[in-house]
């Protein structure tokens, strides 16, 4: 498979939108990423306001989480909890197609509630048996800060269709916000044709990656190129992409890109990416006059019943 021997993926500074000092600042970040949706489906962001601590605090997190003793992981298994939160074993997931299952290691949260509210996007984590302050507390800072990112990039993804981020009021009074951590072996550990996360594309809304820095691994399938292109981890940098219910719901204006990743070290490499993507019962934002009313509830249960086993009392919960 042909490589691209570059990063081609932009750098913005979101701190031009977030602090602007004139009006011209932020019409200029919400065309730089509409392009870059246009374009590649991803791009990269600094001046996010993802304190650095947060995102070492959460690195560090997830390296204690991940080196307890398997029996102790697997007791928190995601398949046994009803808002499929919890541990993803490695070799868990296979896609079609591929050789081998997924090498990877994941722990999945989302919104702390109560209840779990039908059809699951809405319901209590499965926190591991650790001291708060080792895991949950980093975690839960973590979640908070890249919530409010990816709220935000929605805001602009929505102007660069030319509509107001007012919309977003009523898309997302409650949002489904899920984070998914992930663990990668060396590769020493994996087989010949085997990848820590085989090609896909994401299907929800926006996704915010954290890359442990200094641990290449990312690809993305560059169209233009007919090539996978390289994503650098570099620390204080968040890697931003649009998931298949944005392109859906763009008409295709903003692409969801196929990505993989193939940890290239022999050592460990830790990522964690957070999934944003509105209300359960909102429809499209990006085009208010869709006939199709399709929510988000009802577009994340098909993919996930292409995954799992659902019943169907869940489809009929999402609406």
């Amino acid at each position: 498979m042909v490589m691209a021997d570059e990063n081609v993926l932009p750098i913005i500074d979101l701190d031009a939108y977030i602090n602007p000092q004139s009006p011209k600042d932020k019409e200029r970040v919400i065309e730089q990423i509409r392009d870059a949706c246009v374009r590649h489906g991803f791009f990269q962001v600094k001046g996010h306001g993802i304190p650095l601590s947060a995102q070492r605090g959460l690195v560090q997190g997830l390296a204690k989480f991940f080196s307890l003793p398997k029996e102790e992981k697997v007791k928190l298994s995601f398949l046994k909890d009803p808002c499929r939160r919890g541990y993803e074993a490695s070799g868990d997931t296979l896609r079609h197609g591929d050789a081998f299952p997924d090498t990877k290691e994941a722990f999945y949260i989302g919104r702390e509630d109560a209840v779990v509210e039908p059809p699951g996007f809405h319901g209590p984590n499965n926190w591991p048996d650790l001291p708060p302050a080792d895991f949950r507390d980093p975690v839960s800072e973590y979640y908070e800060a890249t919530d409010k990112l990816g709220r935000l990039i929605w805001e602009i993804l929505l102007q660069g269709l030319g509509h107001p981020p007012s919309l977003l009021d009523n898309f997302a009074k409650r949002p489904i916000v899920q984070m998914k951590m992930i663990r990668y072996p060396p590769a020493s550990a994996t087989q010949p044709g085997q990848f820590g996360v085989g090609a896909h594309t994401d299907f929800g809304g926006v996704t915010v990656l954290l890359q442990q820095p200094g641990k290449e691994g990312l690809e993305v399938w560059d169209e233009g190129r007919e090539a996978w292109a390289p994503v650098p981890s570099v620390e204080d940098i968040m890697v931003i992409n649009c998931g298949d219910m944005i392109q859906k719901w763009s008409g295709g204006a903003y692409k969801s890109a196929k990505h993989r990743v193939i940890n290239k070290s022999n050592e460990e490499r830790l990522s964690s990416a957070t999934f944003w993507h509105g209300d359960v019962a909102a429809t499209n934002p990006l085009n208010p006059d869709d006939p199709a009313k399709d929510t988000v509830g009802q577009l994340l249960v098909q993919r996930f019943g292409s995954q799992f086993s659902l019943p169907k009392e869940v489809f009929a919960a999402a609406g």
